[in-house]
């Protein structure tokens, strides 16, 4: 399932980190996603479906993830 996002903030948050010993493999992010997807989701849900989507890239570019996911009628 596409997330077809109404708005995406991504921030790279790795200079945080500096020194934290998984610094070195993978970044260290925060999103802020809003899409029509997440009506009706609980915070669980709509986390694995954000971890669905980046995939692959939770296996060595990023670190550590933090998700502010919501449904276009909680904004």
């Amino acid at each position: 399932m596409a997330l077809e996002p109404l708005s995406l903030a991504i921030e790279d948050e790795s200079h945080l980190h500096a020194g934290h010993a998984g610094a070195k493999e993978g970044g260290h992010y925060k999103i802020t996603i809003v899409a029509a997807a997440f009506s009706g989701q609980n915070t669980v849900k709509r986390h694995r479906m954000i971890h669905a989507a980046v995939g692959d890239l939770m296996r060595g570019r990023i670190h550590a993830l933090s998700i502010r996911a919501f449904s276009p009628d909680e904004v």
